[in-house]
C-alpha cells in the first residue's frame, strides 16, 4: 500500500495481519526505521516464527534447518550490519545462508523458512511498514529474495506499506518489481465516505451532526482519515447538545490545530535542518503543491542544482516525494499550512 501520511496505511496493514492470523497463517510484523538495518529488523521476528513452527511435529526438522540458516545469516552479516543481534541456540550449517552477501543470504533464508512453512501447512506473511526507509541494498535484496520465492512457489509473501515514492524506488531497484507486486494506493476519502466516517459512529451513540458541520469538517480535513478523526473527536468534546453545529466545529478547530501543531506536525518539523525548513517553507508559500523545482528555487533565490542535496535529504526523511520528474510534493497532508503558521515571513 502506498499513500501519504495519515491515510490509514498502518491501520490497514494491522487489519490484514489480524485476518492472516485468523486464517492460520504465520505472520511477522516489523516497522522499517531510518537507523535500523533490515537484517536487524527481520532476524528476531523470523526466529520467533521458526520456533513457533518447530512445535509442529511434521515441521520440526525443517524448522531446525531454518534456524541453522538464520544462524548462518546472522554470522555472515554481523560485521556488515553492526546492529544485527539475535540469540540462537543452534549452530549454523556451513554454506547455508552464510556468504555475507545480503542478496544471496536473505534469499536462502527465506527459501528455508518457506520450506518450513510448507511442512507446517501454512505460509509466512511478512508485514513491513514504512518500507521507504529501507536502504537501496536492503530493498534490492528483499525484492530479489521474494522474486526467487515466487519462482520456487515458496509460501512466503510480503504485505507492506510506504510513502508514494516507494513504487518508483522498488521499480528502480528491480525492473520486475512492478510485475511482482501490486501497489494499491490509499488516499483521502471521497466526500460521502468522509461524512459517513463522522456521522456513523456518532449516530451509534445517539448523536447527530448538522449538515453544515459535516460539510465544514470535510472541507477542513480534505477527507484525510487522521484529520477526520481529530476534528470529529474535538467537535464531539466541544458540543454540549445534539445536533453538533458548525459553531461547535469552528470552536473545536482551534484546539485541533494547536494539538496537531504540537504533535503530528511538530515531531516531523523538529527532525529538519535549517536548510530543509527553509526549503519546505518556500514550498508552502507556493501552496499545497506539487511544485516545480524551478519555482521552489526561485522562491528561495537559489539555483535548482544547488538545492538538489536538500531535496534528496527531504525525500530520504520521508517529508517530500516526486510525483513526476522535476516536481516535489509534501508527503504530509496540510503541512504547507503548518509551515506558514510556524515560520512567519520574518523568520525565513
Amino acid at each position: 500500500m502506498v499513500g501519504l501520511r495519515g491515510v490509514g496505511k498502518t491501520v490497514l496493514l494491522e487489519c490484514a495481519r489480524q485476518r492472516a492470523d485468523d486464517a492460520g497463517l504465520r505472520t511477522i510484523s516489523v516497522e522499517s526505521l531510518e537507523d535500523r538495518s533490515l537484517p536487524a529488523l527481520l532476524a528476531p521476528a523470523l526466529r520467533q516464527a521458526l520456533l513457533a513452527m518447530s512445535r509442529i511435529d511434521r515441521a520440526r526438522d525443517a524448522a531446525r534447518r531454518g534456524l541453522q540458516a538464520l544462524a548462518g545469516f546472522v554470522a555472515g552479516l554481523r560485521l556488515t550490519y553492526g546492529d544485527l543481534e539475535v540469540r540462537l541456540d543452534v549452530a549454523p550449517e556451513a554454506g547455508l545462508a552464510d556468504n555475507g552477501n545480503l542478496d544471496q543470504d536473505l534469499t536462502a533464508l527465506l527459501l528455508e523458512i518457506g520450506t518450513t512453512a510448507r511442512a507446517a501447512d501454512t505460509a509466512l506473511c511478512l508485514f513491513v511498514d514504512e518500507l521507504q526507509y529501507l536502504g537501496e541494498d536492503e530493498l534490492l535484496a528483499l525484492i530479489t529474495a521474494l522474486h526467487r520465492a515466487t519462482q520456487q512457489q515458496s509460501p512466503v509473501v510480503l504485505i507492506g506499506a510506504g510513502l508514494p515514492q516507494l513504487r518508483a524506488r522498488m521499480g528502480g531497484a528491480r525492473s520486475y518489481a512492478e510485475r511482482l507486486f501490486e501497489f494499491p494506493e490509499v488516499g483521502p476519502l471521497p466526500a460521502d465516505a468522509a461524512r459517513q466516517a463522522i456521522e456513523n459512529p456518532a449516530r451509534a451513540e445517539g448523536v447527530t451532526f448538522a449538515d453544515g458541520a459535516l460539510q465544514r469538517i470535510v472541507q477542513i480535513t480534505q477527507g484525510y482519515p487522521y484529520f477526520l478523526q481529530e476534528w470529529g473527536r474535538n467537535s464531539w468534546n466541544v458540543a454540549e447538545t445534539s445536533p453538533i453545529e458548525i459553531g461547535d466545529v469552528e470552536r473545536a478547530s482551534e484546539a485541533t490545530i494547536a494539538a496537531l501543531d504540537q504533535g503530528f506536525f511538530r515531531v516531523r518539523f523538529d527532525r529538519l535542518t535549517e536548510s530543509e525548513r527553509r526549503y519546505l517553507r518556500a514550498m508552502a508559500e507556493l501552496g499545497a503543491g506539487p511544485h516545480r523545482s524551478g519555482n521552489i528555487a526561485a522562491a528561495l533565490g537559489r539555483r535548482v542544482t544547488s538545492l538538489g542535496p536538500t531535496r534528496s535529504q527531504l525525500i530520504a526523511k520521508g517529508m517530500v516525494w516526486s510525483p513526476r520528474h522535476g516536481e516535489t510534493a509534501f508527503t504530509v497532508p496540510l503541512f504547507d499550512q503548518f509551515m506558514r503558521r510556524i515560520m512567519t515571513d520574518g523568520r525565513w
